[in-house]
């Protein structure tokens, strides 16, 4: 299988470095090829504008989707947009690496989504969700967090996890096609152990070894909406 990890942290000896670095070295000894994109390291720009493309469709007025659509007919994307979209068509399994800010994923990563997940030749013309372009691909986000596990539960002051994450999973992975897996979390690492971080290490690299094993997160179909995107009652 071939599998592409976007990693998005600034420190190389960072926990999240080494859970990249545990990635690659796990699935390539399992006989997979892997791609890794470290957006620092590329110091890839996310900043979404007419840098996108080498071509215009409107020198007059910038609507990025409009570009989009017309990049992905004439082949008019930058070359950096390009080689990550190539990562894409090409593998089997994408997986996110990065530590949880705000709320969210760090914008230089928000930038490769809104960079390289383009109207056209990603989404776009009943192209999303079940029909999705990477409709029968895999993908999973692995994650640290600042806070212990309790904060993010249920009843936990930041929220429930699953909750916070579903913009993601939902609205950018499972959006363009990806069947999701469940998220591999090493929580508190600034403030946990030796022993703790090669826990996670440890449960990450089992969760690696059986990546095509696992049941992804059950999403609603498009079938079961409305024509008002509104789920049918039962």
């Amino acid at each position: 299988m071939n599998v592409f990890i976007v990693h998005a942290h600034a420190e190389p000896k960072s926990f999240n470095g080494a859970l990249t670095r545990l990635a690659q070295a796990t699935l390539e000894e399992a006989g997979h090829d892997v791609r890794v994109s470290d957006l620092y390291a590329m110091k890839f720009d996310p900043v979404s504008d007419r840098r996108n493309f080498t071509t215009t469709k409107d020198a007059a007025y910038f609507k990025q989707q409009v570009e989009e659509q017309h990049a992905s007919k004439v082949s008019g994307f930058a070359p950096d947009i390009e080689a990550e979209m190539e990562k894409l068509d090409w593998c089997d399994a994408l997986i996110m690496q990065f530590p949880l800010w705000w709320f969210s994923i760090p914008a230089i990563l928000k930038g490769w989504v809104d960079r390289v997940l383009a109207m056209g030749r990603i989404y776009g013309l009943g192209k999303w969700y079940d029909n999705g372009v990477f409709k029968g691909k895999r993908a999973m986000l692995s994650l640290t967090t600042g806070g212990p596990e309790p904060m993010y539960s249920e009843k936990g002051l930041n929220g429930n996890i699953h909750d916070i994450l579903f913009h993601i999973n939902h609205g950018m992975l499972r959006f363009v096609g990806f069947d999701v897996l469940e998220p591999c979390i090493a929580w508190s690492v600034a403030h946990v152990g030796d022993e703790q971080r090669r826990a996670y290490l440890e449960a990450y690299r089992r969760r690696l070894l059986t990546f095509w094993e696992q049941e992804p997160i059950r999403y609603p179909s498009l079938e079961d909406y409305d024509e008002n995107f509104m789920l049918r009652k039962p």
